[in-house]
């Protein structure tokens, strides 16, 4: 059984920092697989944020984070994180990591945003293992 749990986020001042930890567990090790961090703001769609593919640990970014946020790996521990620095009240939000169901779709030996958001709007949240959500508060 395919599990992730979140840890970290919470609530920081406009240009702080914050780190969250997803724990992927289930996952059949032999296979290179993808892992994403998705945010949720009141009255939007869930939207991707940054994506990683274990193989190449190539990863891509929303045009909004570039710059700021950093997803990275540790694959013998099974952990994905996701670094946010320089904090705007914009990046307010659920933060939810994921995986797809069923492998994932790679071009370029990366898990590209753009395939990522488009398997979320064809298919919707089944379509992935879902951590439990952790809140990001930003205060200016």
């Amino acid at each position: 059984q395919v599990q992730l749990v979140q840890s970290g986020g919470g609530s920081v001042q406009a240009g702080g920092s914050l780190r969250l930890s997803c724990e992927v567990s289930g996952l059949n090790p032999g296979v290179k697989h993808c892992v994403g961090w998705f945010r949720q703001t009141p009255g939007k769609e869930r939207e991707a944020v940054a994506t990683i593919f274990s193989g190449s640990g190539n990863a891509d970014y929303a045009d909004s984070v570039k710059g700021r946020f950093t997803i990275s790996r540790d694959n013998q521990r099974r952990l994905t994180f996701l670094q946010m620095n320089s904090l705007e009240p914009e990046d307010t939000g659920m933060y939810y990591c994921a995986t797809p169901r069923g492998g994932c779709s790679i071009r370029d030996e990366t898990w590209r945003l753009d395939i990522a958001t488009d398997r979320l709007r064809r298919n919707g949240n089944w379509a992935f293992y879902w951590g439990q959500g952790t809140q990001v508060t930003v205060v200016s």
